[in-house]
């Protein structure tokens, strides 16, 4: 645990030397312009108790929302963290940026882009980067005045597991590569090796590195509260990503008998077999490897329930630290004066389509909470069921804040939905996915990219072959209907039926006309 007493002994430091010891700031003096805490949150499904979900314990986002308008139906561009984030802090979708995997590099296609934390920096603001808001080490030093590194996730072990059953797992791989002559070491040299897919650690919050980067952000509130500028401040959390490892108190906030398992585990009748994507991110760990595929039968009950429940308590781990934030501000006197704008950046499937993950172009994949709360919100503790996506944050918050909205952007301002939410919006949002690099091992080398529209009522997709090396679609392979009127867990596809043969004209136009 050096990894994790560095990095509080880090935080401590950092908090005396820019709070000038234990004096408090003066008042922020007061600005034309909100600040905004920006708050991307990895693997979160919509699933929280402002959505309509009871079973899962979220009072401290449901707070938030009650001062905020809920997006009901909002939807991510890829269903995989990178191209989902460069997509969202571009505002332009995955095929402008042609960033479609985990491993591109944004500024290597697109080196002059403006990204939305650079743009308000340009524009006055006192942009502050933490945790993962672009994806892991793929960051972006000029988006930001100030990007602390703190020690831990994802590069240092000590800040993953914190039970001695998953270090010494650790430390045996540690051993063995080191005997092996592979030496595994991460941009910034240290280990990152798997061990268990869950946690259940009696440790305080601050042991895993969420809770301690939330310390260190409650401290920079209170340093950006007495500057003269305006702040934008991005807290980015890890978890619900895996590992799902949580202190104690929040597995105990749930019962593993009680917790719902999923209804439709089994694949989309009709659908082609390659569409729904396997669960090998979940396979990369040590309690998962021998486990049934999708394409197989259901995990037994056992294994599915601790495996939700480890999703579940790190969803509340993380609800609690999202409620220090809002405690601070309240306590700083800044609520009337930010825009909290909370998203999550994909979904996830908890056994849905009998998989495990994300990275397919079904809702559950594409469909993401997304709450702008505070400043400038009139519609406070409404819901707005208007389609909406994630690349339609960077304009919105441009004209909440005043500055001029920049014409290149792909999304859509949905500023007038925090005044009404009820008003006629979006005909579509739209999502893709690249399969192959995230394929099952037998289809891995046969790279496709599907394309989907969501609209009130269908959600439409189209699979073509993938050329890698020209990096462009193909040729058709197939399609997928879904009517979410009569089949909301999209379990049937109808695109072969011949009565649908007019809808799918007028959807595949709708999809060729935006793509």
């Amino acid at each position: 645990m050096n990894g994790i007493k560095n990095l509080l002994l880090l935080v401590l430091a950092i908090s005396l030397y820019n709070c000038g010891g234990t004096d408090k700031p003066q008042p922020k003096k007061e600005s034309t312009r909100p600040n905004i805490l920006f708050i991307p949150v990895d693997d979160l499904r919509p699933e929280l108790g402002s959505y309509g979900n009871d079973f899962v314990k979220t009072p401290n986002i449901d707070r938030i929302a009650q001062q905020g308008v809920v997006f009901m139906r909002a939807y991510c561009q890829q269903a995989v963290c990178n191209p989902s984030r460069a997509s969202l802090l571009t505002g332009l979708r995955p095929d402008s940026i042609r960033v479609w995997d985990l491993s591109t590099k944004l500024r290597n296609n697109v080196p002059d882009v403006v990204t939305l934390p650079q743009y308000f920096k340009q524009n006055g603001y006192i942009t502050v980067g933490l945790g993962k808001t672009f994806h892991n080490d793929i960051q972006d030093s000029v988006s930001w005045t100030e990007r602390p590194h703190l020690e831990g996730f994802p590069f240092d072990p000590d800040a993953v597991y914190a039970s001695k059953r998953n270090t010494d797992i650790q430390e045996e791989k540690k051993q063995k590569l080191i005997a092996q002559g592979k030496i595994r070491l991460d941009p910034l040299g240290h280990w990152y090796l798997k061990a268990n897919s869950t946690e259940n650690a009696d440790v305080p919050d601050d042991a895993y590195y969420d809770g301690a980067q939330t310390t260190y952000a409650v401290d920079k509130l209170e340093v950006l509260a007495a500057q003269e500028k305006p702040f934008f401040l991005s807290v980015g959390y890890y978890k619900p990503h895996l590992p799902f490892n949580a202190p104690k108190k929040y597995w105990d906030m749930y019962h593993r008998d009680s917790i719902p398992l999923a209804e439709n585990q089994s694949l989309p009748k009709g659908s082609p077999d390659f569409a729904v994507h396997g669960d090998q991110e979940l396979r990369y760990y040590d309690d998962n490897h021998d486990l049934p595929r999708p394409n197989e039968a259901p995990w037994n009950e056992d294994r599915q329930r601790e495996v939700k429940h480890g999703y579940y308590a790190s969803v509340s781990y993380i609800d609690a630290q999202i409620g220090r934030l809002y405690d601070k501000l309240e306590k700083l006197n800044l609520l009337d004066n930010t825009i909290i704008v909370l998203w999550g950046d994909h979904g996830w499937k908890l056994g849905e389509h009998n998989g495990w993950g994300k990275m397919s172009n079904y809702e559950i994949d594409a469909h993401v909470p997304m709450i702008i709360s505070g400043a400038k919100v009139k519609a406070k503790g409404s819901k707005t069921n208007a389609l909406t996506e994630l690349v339609d944050i960077y304009p919105s918050l441009c004209e909440m804040s005043g500055l001029p909205v920049p014409a290149h952007l792909q999304g859509k301002s949905f500023v007038p939905l925090l005044a009404d939410p009820s008003i006629k919006w979006k005909a579509a949002a739209y999502s893709q996915f690249l399969l192959g690099r995230f394929g099952p091992a037998e289809t891995r080398q046969e790279e496709r990219m599907g394309y989907s529209v969501k609209t009130d009522r269908y959600r439409y997709t189209e699979w073509y072959t993938w050329n890698k090396n020209q990096k462009q679609k193909g040729d058709y392979i197939s399609s997928e209907l879904f009517d979410h009127e009569n089949d909301p867990g999209e379990n049937y596809n109808i695109a072969q039926e011949p009565s649908n043969s007019q809808l799918i004209k007028q959807l595949a136009s709708n999809l060729h006309k935006n793509f």
